[in-house]
């Protein structure tokens, strides 16, 4: 299992795989704004109007850009953790999300943030399952494979895979799925069923995003590249 064996024999790399997965499938949607209370120590400063998916969004455009430094990843973190919950699936998919891309830098020391996303996109989840087509789903899914079991609370690698196997069935169109099971089975060491989604997430390639499509080109040399699949 030489992709699975990898995430497990460096520190931080099984967080950087688990969040570039689960952020990878974001796509543009309206947030509804929250706001933010006046930072500690500063009780007199005016309060901010911050919307969660859109603090998100930002900080993933300066990532796929190579423009987002660790300390803006926290800024971001930070600015949507202190504001108020406003109880839709866009701000606790941004809270778990945020948590993510931070705790993707933390290596070893990212234990409480990576329990944060499944926290937060279990809530995500609950408040609206279709958010963002799926996205908590997506996210859970794959965090429940990958992640170490001490790291989550509420699901196992079988519970994942099951997850983003109903996903694919739910939303058959959607490569996004298609390569978060192929992952799962190579991940765990299955890589013959892998195959077919691959192939699916390659002949959809222009749609993915370019974190997306390396990640398929990283599965893909299971089988020798694309070539290597045979896909029809």
């Amino acid at each position: 299992m030489a992709a699975s064996a990898a995430f497990w024999q460096t520190p931080g790399v099984f967080v950087r795989s688990i969040l570039a997965v689960m952020l990878g499938a974001l796509s543009a949607c309206k947030a509804t704004p929250t706001t933010t209370p006046a930072p500690t120590g500063a009780p007199n400063a005016p309060v901010a109007t911050v919307e969660p998916r859109a603090v998100l969004d930002a900080l993933e455009a300066d990532i796929e850009a190579g423009a987002a430094s660790e300390q803006d990843r926290k800024r971001a973190y930070e600015r949507v953790a202190t504001a108020e919950d406003d109880g839709t699936a866009a701000y606790a998919f941004a809270r778990a999300a945020l948590a993510g891309r931070l705790a993707e830098l933390r290596g070893v020391k990212a234990g409480k943030l990576v329990t944060e996303a499944e926290t937060y996109a279990r809530l995500s989840l609950e408040r609206d399952p279709q958010y963002d087509q799926g996205a908590a789903t997506r996210m859970l899914g794959t965090l429940y494979v990958m992640a170490p079991g001490r790291l989550v609370e509420h699901g196992d690698a079988e519970d994942g895979l099951s997850m983003l196997e109903d996903l694919v069935e739910a939303q058959p169109d959607d490569p996004r799925n298609h390569l978060r099971v192929a992952e799962a089975f190579i991940a765990l060491d299955d890589p013959d069923p892998a195959a077919r989604f691959l192939c699916f997430a390659h002949a959809h390639r222009d749609t993915l995003r370019k974190d997306d499509q390396r990640l398929l080109d990283t599965l893909s040399e299971t089988f020798g590249g694309k070539a290597g699949l045979a896909c029809e």
